[in-house]
């Protein structure tokens, strides 16, 4: 495997892991947003994630990088409060709340950054080794 391929294939990891970031930026930004009703209120977004394989000419798997698919909004029940005060109150007197479970996204977070670092260190320490190589070239 190329250095070239090590860089290209942690580089897709850190671009996935930024589109993830982003999708949790956005999950926490509108956490406990209230709607006017249940089919315009904010649902939780999450990234779907593909794995694409890189083949040399002689049919063997060189490498693998991710690959972000979509983003699509999740199926969770959304969070129905009873606040019949509320300007957005229903007729029953319940008002839809976004669907994002700040717990889940905060986990999601630390992972997608972790990951992010590990990428980050693959870069480095492919980098390292290059330098060690043009030493050794050196004398």
């Amino acid at each position: 495997m190329s250095f070239s391929e090590i860089y290209d294939i942690a580089g897709a990891g850190m671009h996935a892991q930024t589109i993830r970031l982003n999708t949790v930026a956005s999950n926490l930004a509108n956490a406990g947003a209230a709607a006017e009703n249940p089919d315009s209120a904010f649902r939780a977004l999450k990234p779907v994630f593909s794995t694409i394989y890189n083949q040399t000419q002689q049919v063997q798997l060189s490498g693998a990088h991710v690959q972000v698919a979509g983003i699509v909004e999740t199926d969770a029940p959304l969070d129905m409060r009873y606040e019949p005060n509320h300007p957005f109150a229903d007729e029953q007197g319940c008002v839809a709340y976004s669907n994002v479970n700040t717990v889940d996204e905060m986990a999601d977070m630390m992972a997608a950054s972790r990951s992010f670092e590990t990428n980050v260190e693959v870069m480095n320490r492919a980098r390292s080794m290059q330098q060690g190589l043009l030493q050794l070239g050196a004398n």
